[in-house]
Formats: structure tokens, sequence, C-alpha cells
């Protein structure tokens, strides 16, 4: 049919179909107090999610939900999975998604990542929690992990519906893909990696295909750093490799650094009139990314939590490590 431009038309908001794995395929066991289901929902931009949906067995009428997503580059059969389903356990419906373009979520090229359809993704999973009888669409909150830490307080800085956010082992993507790690990079090495980005930009479309970046190595080598043997003990290793996980195999196209360099994410998140929790490993080496976050946060309902001895990793799957009874607290006063 034939589309008339002068006079445009709502657009339908309606789910594509997906083709979801039915086995139980995490990197963790399924526990026998809550019930699994897959579900779907679309965000802003028409892209199709897909979700683990984990409904305490013990449940009442209309209940506080929370949305779990991250690490980046990780499938919610991995952390953002395991987190779920044990603040479900603990009296939460919960989903943990996969962002788009990744995992058996919708979205062309694969492999893409953006500051602002990784923020929408959250938003969405907001939409879609927010409709569902079974949650009350007052008490919302969200958990990211890792890269989806940060993009976490960026969602929350646009969506007031998030009643609580908890940012967990986070990165600032944007801060450390312009201006690399301990912000060691400066604007000539910038313009140098711009350059290097481009350049493959006319490579892969000469080509036809886009370069994956690649994940972690095979073989680690010995002098690695100690962040990146972590990231291999999880990521490469039966602890927590998953087949459709980005960071267990080729990684992100190598292009997709470039929304990141001149799209900060943390601009408004001072903004935030709703409830904060930051959680951080004392030895990770990423800790300064939630340090200098929570600086910038205003109100007296923002908190910043130090784990001793934990590293960044620690925080994806280690119950020593993990707050979970911190994390119960903080969305059952701020959910309530």
């Amino acid at each position: 049919m034939a589309i008339d431009s002068n006079n445009p038309q709502p657009s339908v908001i309606a789910p594509q179909t997906l083709q979801l794995t039915s086995e139980w395929d995490k990197v963790f066991k399924l526990s026998d107090k809550v019930e699994h289901s897959k579900v779907t929902f679309v965000n802003r931009y028409g892209l199709t999610l897909a979700a683990d949906l984990y409904l305490p067995k013990d449940r009442s009428a209309r209940m506080p939900a929370i949305a779990v997503a991250g690490p980046f580059g990780a499938v919610k059969e991995q952390a953002s999975g395991l987190y779920a389903m044990t603040m479900a356990e603990r009296g939460f419906i919960t989903i943990a998604f996969d962002p788009s373009f990744t995992g058996e979520s919708s979205g062309q090229p694969r492999y893409v990542a953006s500051p602002d359809i990784n923020t929408e993704d959250f938003c969405a999973a907001v939409d879609y929690l927010s409709t569902r009888d079974d949650v009350d669409p007052n008490c919302i909150g969200i958990i990211g992990i890792c890269g989806w830490g940060g993009l976490s307080l960026n969602a929350a800085a646009i969506d007031t519906r998030i009643k609580a956010t908890a940012a967990m082992t986070m990165y600032d993507m944007s801060r450390v893909t312009a201006n690399g790690y301990f912000d060691a990079l400066d604007a000539d090495g910038r313009y140098a990696l711009k350059e290097q980005l481009n350049a493959q930009r006319t490579a892969d479309y000469k080509q036809g295909r886009y370069t994956l970046a690649g994940g972690l190595p095979d073989q680690l080598p010995e002098d690695a750093a100690q962040f990146v043997k972590d990231y291999y003990a999880y990521y490469k290793t039966e602890r927590g490799y998953h087949p459709r996980s980005l960071n267990s195999n080729g990684g992100w196209n190598m292009t997709s650094a470039l929304s990141f360099i001149n799209m900060p994410q943390l601009t408004y998140i001072n903004e935030i009139r709703n409830a904060v929790l930051i959680v951080h490993g004392e030895k990770a080496h990423s800790r300064y990314f939630s340090e200098d976050a929570f600086k910038r946060l205003t109100g007296d309902n923002k908190e910043l939590m130090i784990i001793p001895g934990a590293n960044h990793t620690d925080l994806y799957d280690n119950f020593d490590k993990i707050p979970f009874d911190k994390l119960e607290q903080f969305f059952k006063e701020n959910l309530g």
C-alpha cells in the first residue's frame, strides 16, 4: 500500500515475533521459589526485546517490579538473570532483558551499542512492567550492572516512573570510550581513535559487513592486566560463558564505540529525584566511575556502598560479595 506523506498516521506499537529458545540455558540454576517464562516488549524505536520473567511463587495481586540489564556485552542468561531471579525470590516481579541488537532481542545490524537506544531499552522495560495487571505501576525500579549501571542512571534521569535505581559495579561507557581508562586519553589520542574508527566505517562498507572488535582472548596472556583476568574468569569459563554473549565470543561491532565518544550519558543525573543506590567493589579497577557519579547526585535519598575486598566481576555472581539483603531493603523501602 502506498504511503500518503501528506497525511501521516500514528505508528502502531507492536512487538515482532522472535525465535526464543525454550530450554533453560542460563549459567545458574533455576530457583524452586520462582516461576519463569519468556516475554517480549517493544521499545520506542520499534525494536522488540526478549526478556526472562521471574514471578515469586508466593505473590499478591499487585506487586513492585524491577527490570535488570547488564553487564555491557552480556546476555540475560548471565548476571542480569541471576539478579532478577534472586530479587524475585525476595518478593519482586522481575525481568532480565537482552538489550537491542544483542542476545535474543531484535535489531539489525547485530552487536551495535547506543547510549540513546540502550537507555530507551530500560524505559521500554518500564513500559512493559507498567502495563502488567500484577504490577503496581507506581512501584517500579531498575538494576543496571557494569555498563548498564551507567545506562540505568541515564534512564532514571529521563524516566520519572523509575522510583528506585541500583547501579552495580558501574561503568560510564561514554567516559571510558572518549577518555580511556582513568582518563588517560587526551584530545590528540581521541582524534586518532576517531580517525581509526571512521576508517573502519569505510572498510566495513566496502566489504559489506561489520567487523567485530573481538571479545576476550581464548588464551589469556600471562601479562594480562588483573581486571582482564577477572573478566576472563567469568566470560570464558563455565562460571559465566554463554554462546550468545558478546563478551564470551566475538565482541561488539568495532564502530559501536563511535556513538559513545561525543554523547555523554550522565549529563543530567544531578536531576534524579528518586532513590539511587550505587554499589561497587573496593578492589575494582572501575570504582572511580561510581565514586565520581555519586558526587554528582543530589538529594538525601542517594547512597554509595563500597564492598570490602570485592573486584569488578565479584558483583556479577559472587553471593558473598553482592549485597542482596541491602538491595532487598532498598527496593522495599522505595517501592513500597
